[in-house]
C-alpha cells in the first residue's frame, strides 16, 4: 500500500514496488494495531510522508505495531520514542523495528514514559484518551512542534481540538470515511 508520495507499507514476503524512490516499511499483520489499512493509520502515514522529517525527533504515543515511528525513521527522522501501555505492542514495535533495520533509532517505552520534548508527536489512539492526555502530549511537543492526533471520528474532532487549542494552532484536519486526523502546531 502506498501512502503519500514515496512511502510504501509492504508485507515481508512481498516484492518491492517498482518506484526507485520508494521508502519501504516491511510489516506483517500481528497482535498489535497498525498495518496501515485502518483510515486513521493511513492518514497519519500520509501526513508524515508530506513532512520534512530529516534529522527530527519524533514521539509515537500509542505506538501499536510501531508503524508510524518506523516509517518516520525510514524517512529520515533521527530518533523515535515509541510508547504504549500494551506489552504486546512494545514487543511488536521492537520486532518490527529490527525487521526494518531501524532498531538503533527507536526507544520503546511503557507507560508512564520518560519523554523529552520532540519536533513531531503522533498519537493515533482514541478521542477520549487523546483528550485526557492533552497535558502530557502538549509537554512532549517542543515549541513549533507538529502534533498529529488521530484515531477519532470526524464527529469527535471538535472536542479533541478544544483540548489542545490553548497551546496549538490548527494546521489542518484531514479525513477518510468517518475518521480524521488533526494536524496542529505548537505555539511558542
Amino acid at each position: 500500500m502506498r501512502f503519500g508520495r514515496r512511502l510504501w507499507v509492504c508485507p515481508t514476503a512481498a516484492a518491492a514496488p517498482p518506484d526507485p524512490d520508494a521508502v519501504i516499511v516491511r510489516l506483517d499483520p500481528g497482535l498489535a494495531f497498525g498495518t496501515g489499512t485502518h483510515p486513521t493509520t493511513a492518514l497519519c502515514l500520509q501526513i508524515l510522508d508530506s513532512m520534512p522529517l530529516s534529522g527530527v525527533t519524533l514521539i509515537d504515543y500509542g505506538c501499536g505495531s510501531g508503524i508510524l515511528g518506523i516509517a518516520a525513521l525510514k524517512m529520515g527522522a533521527a530518533r523515535v520514542t515509541a510508547v504504549d501501555l500494551d506489552p504486546q505492542a512494545l514487543l511488536a514495535t521492537r520486532d518490527n523495528a529490527a525487521r526494518n533495520g531501524v532498531a538503533d533509532g527507536i526507544d520503546v517505552q511503557g507507560v508512564p514514559a520518560q519523554l523529552e520534548p520532540a519536533r513531531v508527536v503522533v498519537a493515533n489512539i482514541l478521542a477520549g484518551p487523546l483528550i485526557e492526555l492533552a497535558p502530557i502530549l502538549t509537554a512532549a511537543c517542543e515549541p513549533g512542534a507538529d502534533l498529529l492526533l488521530s484515531g477519532l471520528l470526524k464527529t469527535q474532532a471538535y472536542a479533541v481540538k478544544a483540548a489542545y487549542s490553548s497551546a496549538f494552532d490548527m494546521v489542518q484536519v484531514v479525513g477518510r470515511d468517518e475518521w480524521c486526523c488533526i494536524h496542529a502546531r505548537r505555539t511558542v
